[in-house]
Parts: C-alpha cells; sequence; structure tokens
C-alpha cells in the first residue's frame, strides 16, 4: 500500500491524498508537478521515473489514511 507522504520533498509543498499533483518514484519518494518538471521527471534520490501518484478518497483514504510525516528538510 502506498505510504500518501503529506508533502513536496524538494519544496515542502503540501499533497493531499485525495488530490491530483503530487509524483512518485518506485520507492514512493515524493515530489509536487513544479518540482518533478524541474527535475526532468526524474527522482534525485535513485534517478528513477517520476509518474503520477494515484488519489486516495472517501472510504479508502478514512480507512487507510495518508502518512502524517513530513519528508521535506527545508
Amino acid at each position: 500500500m502506498l505510504e500518501m507522504r503529506p508533502d513536496c520533498e524538494r519544496c515542502g509543498a503540501d499533497l493531499p491524498a485525495d488530490q491530483h499533483g503530487a509524483f512518485i518514484c518506485s520507492f514512493e519518494c515524493t515530489f509536487c508537478a513544479e518540482c518533478t518538471d524541474a527535475l526532468d521527471d526524474r527522482c534525485p534520490n535513485c534517478c528513477g521515473e517520476l509518474t503520477d501518484r494515484p488519489t486516495r478518497v472517501g472510504a479508502a483514504l478514512k480507512k487507510h489514511p495518508a502518512s502524517t510525516e513530513r519528508k521535506w528538510k527545508g
């Protein structure tokens, strides 16, 4: 199950689990659309491809809430 991290690791922007705009690599490193564009769709941690993160909504989000642990070190 995806961790659904709450923020962009590069700029700290909020990335709610129930909204589009988050991008992840295969290790679930998470970035906003603006940072993903600046990174040329490549994760700076593993060099993997950054792809759209699916959303989690409704009962699924309630039963499996998103992570609250922020990754941005700003």
